[in-house]
């Protein structure tokens, strides 16, 4: 199984990129292969322009098409998920994410906007042809603690350690359910 995970932050260091890695991590101990797109590390002409022929965004959607699942994560600006994170998914080909296991995972502020999963990614991930979104995890900044200078995330609540637990979990489950129907 290979898995990818698209970093939707136009920041760096950002906490969702800081999560990624620690998801990547956590899959790998399982033995599952990891790859990583950083949408803000993606040609911006490209991005704001259109390009899809360009070939950062051309290597960007070999990857997607390679992948058996998806990792999204995103911080919440104006209650919805990143421009960059949009200009990326508007260029992606159609039905990209078509029979991959796609696990949504928002940061924001506060609880006020822990419904950005399902109003504002949840549609266009569908649009995109995905057709196995897992409920997802929001969590509040707060919950984690991270240093610029190291890999991945310190769960500064053990709830929110127990929710990305519980996600992977059940991102690995359904990656064996889908592969063992594709092998029958």
């Amino acid at each position: 199984m290979h898995i990818l995970t698209i970093g939707g932050s136009p920041s760096h260091p950002s906490r969702s990129a800081a999560l990624l890695d620690t998801c990547r991590a956590k899959l790998q101990l399982h033995g599952l292969t990891t790859d990583n797109i950083t949408v803000r590390d993606l040609n911006a002409e490209e991005l704001i322009q259109g390009r899809f022929d360009g070939s950062s965004l051309k290597a960007a959607f070999a990857q997607v098409a390679a992948a058996d699942g998806i990792i999204i994560a995103t911080p919440v600006y104006k209650a919805a998920y990143t421009g960059v994170l949009k200009a990326f998914f508007d260029l992606m080909p159609a039905n990209v994410l078509g029979g991959k296991v796609i696990l949504p995972i928002a940061l924001g502020g506060s609880l006020a906007h822990s419904l950005v999963i399902e109003y504002a990614l949840r549609p266009v991930l569908t649009a995109m042809g995905a057709n196995h979104i897992l409920q997802g995890v929001y969590l509040i900044d707060k919950q984690l603690a991270y240093s610029a200078d190291s890999a991945g995330v310190e769960f500064a609540s053990q709830e929110a350690e127990e929710q990305i637990k519980m996600a992977l979990e059940e991102f690995q489950a359904q990656l064996k359910q889908i592969a063992g129907h594709s092998q029958q």
